[in-house]
């Protein structure tokens, strides 16, 4: 949870961010395989000879081998401009000028009171059906993020910057028929579904459950019988016999 501000012209709105996605895969600890006792990280100074605490250590930047400098807390701190301590809005654009790659955490923007001008921000969202472009700083890092709504909730997605994303080159298009593509079509309007995030299932997560459970109780692992492999090098063939299959 973070207190903040929305700068919106040369209006301030206070809000409150919170995290809204969290790490649901299952935990394991690490072990000594011989007594499962479990296994204690040393941090450790070779120069000095002596085990560390938390509090002998800092952070610094290698600027050339065996060279470092460090920045404090305050000084990184110092670093931030006041406009950067709010999430400061840019701009205003619509929502598919965003390409969903360039989207990272996402976060509920909130009020610990009755705010008019935060409601009257997401009325006029709708009105205008656009989202608002914004800089801060989280933690230590600073973001561009999008604001919308869903429903009637304000979302905060952080972004990405270009240079994060990788994208490898890829081989170019083949050629292929005029009929491959009229079944490649028709197998997908014919495997067209409704989005309905709630009945997805982390199926693996799953199998980890129950493989614990099983072991608590004594039971034996057994690993499932594979799916016969469907060899069909034949692209027509392929999305024929998809089609049938439906």
């Amino acid at each position: 949870m973070k207190k903040t501000s929305i700068s919106f012209g040369l209006v301030n709105i206070p809000i409150t961010i919170n995290p809204i996605i969290k790490n649901n895969d299952i935990s394991f600890n690490q072990l000594h395989k011989k007594c499962l006792t479990r296994v204690k990280y040393i941090k450790y100074c070779p120069k000095c000879k002596k085990d560390l605490k938390e509090t002998d250590i800092i952070k610094g930047y290698q600027y050339k081998k065996e060279k470092y400098v460090t920045l404090t807390k305050e000084e990184l701190d110092n670093l931030k401009s006041e406009t950067e301590k709010t999430i400061e809005i840019v701009g205003f654009i619509d929502l598919k000028e965003i390409d969903p790659i360039y989207l990272e955490k996402s976060y509920i923007i909130t009020s610990d009171t009755k705010n008019k001008a935060l409601s009257l921000f997401k009325v006029a969202l709708n009105k205008t059906n656009k989202i608002a472009l914004a800089k801060t700083i989280i933690s230590t890092k600073f973001y561009y993020s999008i604001i919308r709504l869903k429903d009637n909730d304000l979302i905060m997605n952080t972004l990405y910057f270009p240079e994060e994303i990788i994208i490898p080159d890829v081989v170019s298009d083949t050629k292929f028929s005029k009929q491959e593509l009229e079944l490649a079509v028709k197998l997908i309007n014919s495997l067209k579904i409704k989005f309905k995030p709630e009945e997805l299932i982390d199926e693996y997560q799953e199998k980890i459950k129950n493989a614990l459970n099983k072991k608590i109780t004594g039971e034996k692992i057994k690993k499932e019988a594979p799916k016969p492999p469907k060899n069909i090098k034949d692209l027509m063939t392929a999305l024929e016999m998809s089609l049938k299959n439906v």
